[in-house]
């Protein structure tokens, strides 16, 4: 690789991680060609862009990039392997589900809206963030729960009050 090709690579690289802000390094090192097909296909399935990097060339981004990765360009030893996403959790999933059937890929560690968490252990951890929508559609359903409940009370209410009224009228 040229040292053009090099600058071009790691201008996209700084592009990219400027415009996503929800970044995984992975370590999937180990798996078969199978493996590793089946893995694309499920990080495709859930919008994950999954590829692999040079760590010299994704630490010089990460460098150049306006954004403070912390420890992150400290653990870009080994297999590398760039997993993003618009959903914060979206990699974590497809990380555990595919490793109920294989030990890797291994979360070296993840930028998530700022925030840098470091080791695998934190996998179970990031797949509990919640989504942008799941979010709005927790707040909207406790938004809506009262007003709910006071129409329902105030229908009940009114039933029980018309059948007072006409059980005393009969009488």
């Amino acid at each position: 690789m040229t040292r053009e090709e090099k600058a071009t690579v790691i201008k996209d690289l700084t592009a990219t991680l400027g415009d996503n802000t929800t970044i995984y390094l992975a370590d999937i090192s180990g798996l078969n060609a199978t493996e590793t097909s089946n893995l694309r296909r499920a990080c495709f399935k859930a919008n994950v862009s999954l590829s692999v990097v040079k760590n010299t060339l994704l630490a010089k981004a990460m460098e150049a990039s306006d954004k403070d990765f912390g420890e992150l360009p400290g653990l870009l030893k080994g297999n590398t392997s760039l997993m993003l996403s618009e959903v914060a959790n979206a990699p974590a999933k497809v990380i555990q589900t595919f490793r109920k059937k294989s030990a890797r890929p291994v979360l070296k560690g993840a930028y998530i809206g700022e925030a840098i968490y470091v080791g695998d252990d934190k996998i179970d951890a990031l797949s509990d963030i919640k989504s942008k929508e799941e979010m709005v559609g927790e707040i909207i359903g406790l938004l809506q729960s009262p007003a709910k409940n006071v129409i329902s009370a105030l229908k009940s209410g009114g039933g029980k009050i018309a059948g007072v009224l006409k059980t005393l009228s009969e009488r």
